[in-house]
């Protein structure tokens, strides 16, 4: 990203002027993107009702967002690297910003997903040439510190998005969590094209890598589509295997692409580096466990307590809370005691907080355990971030960054997906018992995954 950075800082190596004002810009940016995933879900059941949609459409409505963002998240990280991320951020906020206009119009659930793959295409373009930005931006100890800002907007916003929901979703109506987003965007816009600095790319400009970008996002949207369908037709079912075969298969084929395209949208040798590899796996977790508290807390206290969309979101003030003071507090301490210990403890909380409405299917034992589990996902953002990232050479920042961001999409595709199936019973019927089956799987899924980072993660962010 040297040749990103412009002018007069990137030549005498004095850090950018203005990078903590950037900073704030794209963080804000980003949260839009963020609260897109859970600002939606405190207003899925109101969409269900207005637009007749079925459990499975109602996935999609996330899934569509976070399937395309996450697709495509590599083809806009690797366009930040070879036309400029200025160019790709200012174009990726455009395009979400009009598709979010758009999804608010939709009469139907045709439109409504139409609108939301819009908006995915948009921050992907938007989403990794923001990082790319940020980790050029910053150094040492200072890009430590900004990753941990990033983080904790991404982590914490995602928890504000729910109460952000609620108040839009009981006032102007659900169209307004998808309206909100266009002042916003345009300020953004305008304040962007005017303070960040103007680019000039060294490097060739080949192609982009359309079909490798097909591969990813049709073998996600098989995985996906599997998991969701399995909720109504059973896990073990001949079309559940096939849509994983044909998943496999397809991730085998990018992989086998990605060794051939003249202009590869990442090096396939980066994700085996043991940094990256475990940071993307920590960054699939984090926002899996997310996404199942966010899931199964809205529709329980909807369907099951009959609360309204307001209290709802009220209710998810604690947990945002607690979810940027985890990434806080895990950003002033990574460098001290280094990202190993760091992910342990955040996996560990998660699974404590999911396991604690397992136990209990309370109203308050519930929001408690949702905020603990927050602020073990907000440690584990920061520590994922951190460690991926740490110590990328500028010219893999734009890719490394897409790799990050894909898997945060990934992770909310999948959590969206097995949590719905998991909890079909309750998201349909009168019982409990398909959100205590939800809980309990993803204190499971925390745990496992503990045992993992104690093996995986280096004991200092960013080293092998």
């Amino acid at each position: 990203m040297t040749q990103e950075i412009d002018g007069t800082a990137a030549r005498e190596g004095a850090p950018h002027p203005a990078r903590w004002r950037i900073l704030g810009f794209l963080g804000v940016a980003q949260l839009m993107l963020i609260l897109d995933v859970t600002v939606v879900a405190i207003a899925l059941p109101h969409i269900e009702t207005d637009l007749g949609l079925s459990r499975q459409a109602v996935t999609w409505t996330v899934s569509a967002y976070t399937l395309t963002f996450g697709g495509l998240m590599l083809l806009g990280g690797r366009a930040a690297d070879l036309v400029g991320a200025r160019r790709v951020v200012l174009a990726g906020l455009l395009v979400f910003t009009a598709a979010s206009l758009v999804t608010g119009f939709a009469g139907s659930g045709g439109v409504l997903l139409g609108g939301r793959i819009a908006q995915g295409v948009g921050a992907a373009l938007l989403s990794p040439s923001a990082l790319s930005l940020v980790v050029g931006l910053f150094e040492g100890d200072e890009r430590n510190k900004a990753l941990g800002v990033w983080s904790a907007l991404g982590g914490g916003g995602a928890a504000l998005g729910v109460l952000l929901g609620g108040l839009l979703t009981a006032g102007p109506g659900w169209p307004w969590v998808f309206y909100v987003n266009v002042p916003i965007g345009l300020v953004i816009i305008a304040a962007l094209a005017r303070m960040l600095p103007r680019q000039s790319v060294a490097a060739p400009r080949p192609g982009l890598d359309a079909l490798g970008a097909f591969l990813v996002t049709a073998s996600s949207a098989a995985l996906i589509y599997a998991l969701i369908r399995a909720g109504d037709h059973g896990w073990l079912t001949a079309a559940t295997g096939w849509l994983v075969l044909a998943a496999v298969i397809g991730y085998a084929a990018f992989t086998a692409r990605q060794k051939t395209a003249r202009s590869p949208m990442m090096d396939v040798a980066l994700l085996v580096r043991r940094p990256v590899a475990t940071g993307t796996f920590l960054i699939l977790m984090a926002t899996a466990l997310m996404i199942a508290v966010f899931f199964l807390g809205t529709f329980y206290f909807q369907h099951a307590r009959d609360l309204g969309a307001l209290q709802t979101g009220l209710l998810f003030l604690p947990v945002a809370v607690a979810t940027m003071a985890g990434a806080n507090a895990t950003g002033r301490a990574i460098a001290g005691i280094g990202g190993r210990r760091l992910a342990v403890a955040g996996l560990l909380a998660a699974a404590a907080g999911m396991a604690l409405p397992a136990l209990s299917m309370h109203p308050a034992t519930v929001v408690t355990g949702m905020a603990v589990a927050g602020a073990g996902t907000g440690a584990l953002f920061v520590v994922a971030s951190a460690t991926a990232l740490g110590q990328v050479a500028p010219h893999e920042a734009g890719v490394a960054s897409g790799i990050v961001s894909t898997f945060h999409e990934f992770g909310a595709s999948i959590g969206a997906a097995v949590i719905s199936s998991v909890a079909a019973a309750s998201l349909v019927g009168d019982t409990l018992s398909g959100f205590s089956d939800g809980f309990v799987l993803a204190a499971v899924s925390a745990a496992v995954a503990a045992a993992v980072a104690a093996v995986l993660t280096p004991g200092r962010a960013g080293t092998g």
